[in-house]
């Protein structure tokens, strides 16, 4: 490496290492107030709560979705449930009909315009002090939405709760990847949770206040990340968010590296250019560690993974050029022959990136443990974010590529 390259390589891995380790001194300062809730949870009152369950092409998976909901352990008369078709061309509309019977669920059927439409549609229609939204590929646990609720019930200063993604239905190797992430998910959330940070409030059962969207307006589109943008919104505000550990939702995922690159380049996208639209708020000290914190971790996490994988690429290229250009010259088993262990590569380079894998290895074992209540390393663990180290880099590139060009990807 040059003098430059050094200089920015340290530079990216120091700050990298700075959020790891930030994060691990949260976690040791609030332990104690992780709970993991055993059996039902009882609540003093049981506010009335609607929630909206947007759908396009998705006949393989709502039904699970809304059998869950009426599986709640939560008071029938206190839910009302939306089905809202956003235009589906497949038998999407005639699964949700064959529910409308109930009499706390009514179905909703408008030309497609997107899941920020689709979800305005359902806040028309809610009368109830409490709105959330349930992705139509994911299930609610039973004891989900109660343990949302208590924290509404224990602290009156929240605005919205958010809940713990689990996958299932894992097959493939992409999602026994994507798994072990899911679990650093949980931690990351609820760490940003202790500080007041948490920058979106996901599809799976996030739990508004109504106050939210009476207060600062619907749902937008936010270059099709609007469960983002809400959340920016509310940090804006000084609206607080908080991260329910032991509110389970569990979410179908994508079983490919295509579909996992499509669902990314829009999750990165809707951050790249939802952060560039609240610019004006970010590093002043009046929106806390929202503005100081997450979202600065966030851009050095994509400018330090597309800086090192260039790098990398570079060096390996190099690697195969140099080593085919010595084959010519001496032969292959001459070239084997002279082997020395000596000349391994133990540059500063290779002991700080495994530091930071370890430090990113323990942040998983630390939501496995919020989410499982038990430390467990598995193979998982030790291929996955090689896996991820090696695919994320392409779309990170093409989220920015897109938001050079202005190339606003799909919903689905």
């Amino acid at each position: 490496m040059t003098g430059i390259q050094d200089a920015i390589f340290f530079i990216c891995t120091f700050l990298s290492v700075y959020v790891q380790v930030f994060f691990l001194l949260t976690f040791l300062q609030n332990r104690k107030k992780i709970l993991i809730r055993n059996g039902e949870t009882k609540l003093s009152a049981y506010p009335a709560v609607t929630i909206a369950v947007p759908s396009f092409n998705e006949e393989e998976t709502v039904e699970n979705t809304l059998l869950s909901l009426l599986n709640l352990n939560y008071p029938k008369d206190k839910i009302k449930i939306f089905l809202i078709d956003d235009g589906s061309t497949d038998g999407t509309l005639d699964v949700m009909r064959k529910f409308e019977n109930y009499p706390n669920i009514k179905v909703f059927h408008k030309e497609n315009g997107g899941k920020a439409t689709a979800l305005n549609l359902g806040l028309e229609h809610a009368d109830t002090e409490f709105f959330a939204c349930l992705d139509s590929d994911s299930i609610a646990d039973s004891e989900s939405l109660v343990r949302l609720m208590s924290y509404f019930e224990r602290d009156q200063t929240v605005m919205a709760v958010v809940p713990a993604i689990i996958v299932c239905n894992v097959k493939s190797i992409i999602q026994k990847v994507q798994r072990v992430e899911y679990n650093m998910s949980v931690y990351i959330k609820k760490m940003l949770s202790f500080l007041g940070a948490i920058h979106v409030t996901p599809g799976p059962l996030a739990v508004f206040k109504m106050k939210v969207f009476h207060d600062l307006g619907p749902y937008r589109g936010a270059h099709n990340s609007e469960d983002m943008e809400i959340a920016y919104r509310m940090q804006k505000h000084h609206y607080k968010i908080e991260h329910c550990n032991d509110a389970y939702v569990y979410t179908n995922i994508p079983p490919t590296v295509f579909k996992l690159y499509k669902q990314r380049v829009r999750w990165i996208y809707g951050f790249i250019n939802n952060t560039i639209d609240y610019r004006k708020i970010f590093f002043r000290k009046e929106y806390g560690n929202f503005s100081i914190f997450t979202v600065p971790s966030g851009i050095i996490s994509i400018i330090t993974a597309t800086y090192i994988f260039c790098i990398m690429l570079y060096n390996i290229l190099y690697f195969f050029y140099s080593n085919i250009i010595q084959y010519k010259d001496l032969g292959f088993l001459d070239k084997i022959s002279s082997f020395d262990p000596f000349f391994i590569q133990t540059s500063s380079f290779v002991f700080i990136s495994i530091f930071l894998y370890c430090l990113v290895v323990f942040s998983v074992i630390l939501g496995q443990k919020i989410v499982n209540g038990k430390f467990k390393i598995s193979l998982e663990i030790l291929y996955s974010y090689l896996v991820l180290g090696i695919v994320a880099p392409f779309w990170l590139m093409k989220a920015i590529y897109n938001t050079i060009l202005h190339k606003r990807p799909e919903w689905k």
